[in-house]
This record gives C-alpha cells, sequence and structure tokens, in this order.
C-alpha cells in the first residue's frame, strides 16, 4: 500500500493533522493500535475536566460548542473528538500496530502488524502519555494491599473509608487524590521533590490566559513575580509539605515539567482532608515508610508517576526530529512529531498550532 503521509495515532494530535491535510487535498493514512479514537482521553479517570479554557482547547476548524462549560468534562472532549473524526471523514485503521519505520528509497517503509505501508511523509502522534512509568520501591513485592498506575484508576468508589497513599504530586496525582478525598476515602500524596502549584484560575482570569499573556515576558521578571502573587492566591505551602522547586516556572516548563493546575487540592490539604507525606523509603506488608522515618498504612497505592513517549520502539534515533512540530530537522527528514510539547498555554491549543504547521510544511513539500 502507497500513501502520500502516514499518521501515527488517532488520538487529538492526528485527528488534527489528518483535519488539516484533507483541507489541504493531501491524502494520508491513519493508524491507531486501539480500536476506536482518542483511546487515552476514553480511559482516563471520571472526574476530569480540561484545565484550559474551551475557547483555546479545541482543534482546528471545529470549536466546543457553545452550550459546553468553560472547562470542558471529559466525556465530552471524547465526545467532540469522534464527531471531530466523523465531521471530517476520518476513517483510522484500527487495530493496527506500527512496528518500525525505516528510510527505503527516497520514501519510508512502515511496518505494521498488517502488513506493510510506504509513504513519503510520517506524521507521529502517538503522545507523550503511551506508555505508563511505575517506578521501583524497596519492599513494594511484600505490600499486601491494591496497587495500580494512575492509567487504570477510574473513579474513587473502590476506595471509600480506605486509606490511599498516591505517588507523585503532578496534575493527575493531585487530582485523584482530590477525587478520593471528596468520596470519603482518606489519600496521602508522597511528594518527592518541590511542586509549582498554581491556581486554575488567578484572581478570577484562566491561568491558561495569564499563561499566554506572559510569556513575551523575560524569564527573569516572570520568576521573580509569581511566586509573589501565588502566595496571594493560595497561600504559603510549607507548612503543609509542599515547598517550591529552585527552578522557576517558565524555566520547568521549558523543559517538560508543567505546574500542577489546583482545582481544589490545595483547600482539601489545607483543610487536613489530604495528607502530605515524603518520599517513601520502603513499603511494608501493610503500608509505608517515608523518608523522614513515619510509618503509616495503606490499603492501597496509586502510581501517579507519569509516562513516557511510546515511538521509542519504532522510530528509529536517526529519524526523530527532537522537538514538537515544524523545525529545520523535521522538514528534512520528512518525519514530524505533534502532540508531544505541553505548554501551560495548553497542550490542546499547541495541538492546532502545530497541526496546522506541520500540514502547511507537508503541503508546500509535496
Amino acid at each position: 500500500m502507497d500513501t502520500n503521509v502516514v499518521i501515527v495515532g488517532a488520538g487529538p494530535a492526528g485527528l488534527a493533522v489528518g483535519a488539516c491535510l484533507k483541507q489541504a487535498g493531501v491524502d494520508f493514512t491513519i493508524l491507531e493500535k486501539a480500536s476506536e479514537v482518542a483511546p487515552a482521553w476514553r480511559r482516563h479517570y471520571r472526574r476530569l475536566h480540561l484545565h484550559t479554557v474551551k475557547s483555546f482547547s479545541s482543534l482546528p476548524f471545529v470549536p466546543f460548542p457553545k452550550s459546553h462549560p468553560r472547562y470542558v468534562p471529559r466525556e465530552k472532549v471524547v465526545a467532540y473528538l469522534d464527531a471531530y473524526a466523523e465531521r471530517f471523514g476520518l476513517e483510522p485503521r484500527f487495530g493496527v500496530t506500527v512496528k518500525s519505520i525505516r528510510r527505503e528509497g527516497g520514501k519510508f517503509l512502515v511496518e505494521t502488524d498488517a502488513g506493510e505501508i510506504k509513504a513519503r511523509k510520517v506524521v507521529v502522534a502517538t503522545g507523550n502519555n503511551a506508555e505508563p512509568i511505575v517506578p521501583g520501591f524497596p519492599g513494594i513485592e511484600s505490600f499486601k494491599g491494591k496497587v495500580l498506575h494512575s492509567a487504570a484508576y477510574t473513579e474513587a468508589a473502590p476506595y471509600v473509608g480506605k486509606n490511599v497513599l498516591v505517588i507523585g504530586m503532578g496534575n493527575t496525582g493531585a487530582e485523584i487524590a482530590l477525587d478520593l478525598a471528596e468520596s470519603g476515602a482518606s489519600p496521602t500524596i508522597s511528594v518527592r521533590k518541590g511542586v509549582h502549584i498554581v491556581p486554575r484560575q488567578l484572581f478570577g482570569v484562566p491561568i491558561q490566559m495569564v499563561g499566554i499573556a506572559s510569556r513575551p515576558m523575560p524569564q527573569a521578571l516572570n520568576d521573580w513575580m509569581f511566586p509573589k502573587i501565588l502566595d496571594l492566591a493560595l497561600g504559603r505551602l510549607e507548612k503543609y509539605g509542599i515547598v517550591r522547586p529552585k527552578e522557576g516556572i517558565l524555566k520547568q516548563i521549558d523543559a517538560g515539567r508543567i505546574p500542577v493546575i489546583d482545582v481544589g487540592t490545595v483547600a482539601a490539604i489545607k483543610a487536613g482532608r489530604i495528607g502530605i507525606a515524603p518520599d517513601i523509603a520502603s513499603f511494608i506488608e501493610d503500608g509505608a515508610k517515608f523518608a523522614d522515618r513515619r510509618e503509616k498504612k495503606f490499603d492501597a497505592v496509586i502510581f501517579a508517576t507519569g509516562y513516557r513517549p511510546g515511538y521509542d520502539g519504532f522510530l528509529p534515533a536517526e529519524l526523530r526530529p527532537g522537538k514538537s512540530g515544524v523545525n529545520a530537522r523535521a522538514a528534512d527528514l520528512g518525519v514530524y512529531l505533534v502532540g508531544f510539547y505541553n505548554p501551560v498555554t495548553g497542550l490542546l491549543r499547541e495541538i492546532g498550532i502545530e497541526a496546522r504547521a506541520v500540514a502547511a510544511d507537508i503541503e508546500k513539500r509535496r
């Protein structure tokens, strides 16, 4: 089979690139190993909402409906993505796993478990959340309670009345802990390092819009200004066991570490409904020992320890463009990454920008 462009992944990034290529009249094939579009969004925990406003979170050409709330819930995002695929006639080949990509002559040979495809260009849109990361901890095999990664967490009901240890305070860990606390469980978050926390709305203004407005400002000014503003908005959190990293927010964002966007977790911590603990020293049969020598009993452990991109297994190093979006190396290679840059201004917003740019570059070079 021959095609102009192979898009790997039918999540928001793959769909956005497909829609842009369709508008440009460029033929393409979308490959998706799952059985439906946006599989990652379908498996997210149920209480999840977009942390960015709907007006800056839609994909190219199709805004979210006016009837949707400012922060769109997970199930409405899934419905939007289904409708988006249908609107543009995007028909991914489902159940197809990419095994390898290599150059062959002037084209790419994309080897899958359903056969080979030759393409002039390749867009990798599998996302940063392809493979859950589960770090090792001493004694974890001796712990008798339930152990799972946040990827397998859907709702708090199984944990009501139980002590739950959430490892990691990124956006997922913070929100799962809040979900547990609001549902009658007793969560504790293990925070290994410092963490930047920002409110979803800063004095009534969505933090996404604050981030967009402040981005042109010098980094040093941002790093000086934001801690003072955030102390006013959230209070000083050191007394609750949460410290800020030495690196400023913008420097961490540039390194791919997004601040925690608070949707109520801070208030629950202050109220004592969510505990904070340091790094874990080891697990024991009925709980954990922490770096400060405290011990606590737990019924379950949830690893909110993040994900890694899944393209290492099929995209060789010599074909990796490095950065997400359009850059000189991507254009020279003919291989593009879309959806691997997640700024505080919003992943979906960035996906839309990258998809348009990548489609335009491919159209220009055909």
